[in-house]
């Protein structure tokens, strides 16, 4: 099965971003490339923690409401919220009201926080655990993979919660720790590109 499909435009991408309209978009300017911005990295920790179970089209099509509801994602003030917070959160209809994972986002709040104090930022801890582009399996073929293992290994041992090790292969996607996009995709080009540019933390 063909893992690209010819746009509008008339240029291949990865067959999965014709599933859904707002997909188009996020697949051309966002996913696969290279993120060290702390907040959009914790950002994009806690939506794939909400996924769980859910598809990603529900987590993006409620993302703005998601970055309202989280003050941007700002994981110093989440890392404060109380009970109060939990029963705001739990009452807001347009994020997914799962008490289990609004409570580890604010856990992995204040993890982050002191991730920071120990390493300098979340991107210089995460970014670590990039693989070797040449040891990688063929884009899209798997769901896992041993650099996605070991960080979330890494990440529960510093007490983050929902951060399995399929979980943390979705984030390494789209924060352009790997790039994923399926060959013959017009935007692998690119994001190997800012790959190539991008300076690790």
């Amino acid at each position: 099965m063909s893992r690209t499909i010819r746009g509008e435009d008339g240029k291949q991408r990865c067959a999965w971003c014709a599933a859904a309209p707002d997909f188009l978009a996020y697949h051309d300017t966002e996913w696969g490339f290279p993120v060290a911005d702390d907040r959009r990295l914790f950002e994009k920790l806690s939506l794939e923690a909400f996924q769980s179970g859910l598809s990603w089209r529900t987590i993006l099509a409620k993302r703005e409401n998601f970055r309202a509801a989280f003050d941007g994602f700002d994981f110093n003030k989440v890392a404060r919220y109380g009970d109060k917070d939990v029963v705001r959160l739990l009452g807001d209809a347009g994020i997914v009201r799962h008490r289990g994972k609004i409570e580890a986002v604010i856990n992995n709040a204040a993890r982050a926080g002191e991730m920071v104090d120990r390493h300098g930022s979340l991107a210089a801890f995460i970014w670590k655990y990039e693989p070797d582009p040449a040891a990688l399996p063929a884009p899209q073929t798997v769901s896992v993979s041993d650099a996605s293992v070991a960080l979330s290994k890494d990440l529960k041992k510093l007490g983050w919660k929902f951060v399995g090790p399929t979980t943390v292969y979705a984030f390494m996607q789209a924060m352009g720790l790997v790039n994923d996009h399926a060959e013959g995709c017009v935007v692998r080009r690119k994001v190997a590109q800012a790959r190539k540019a991008f300076v690790r933390p």
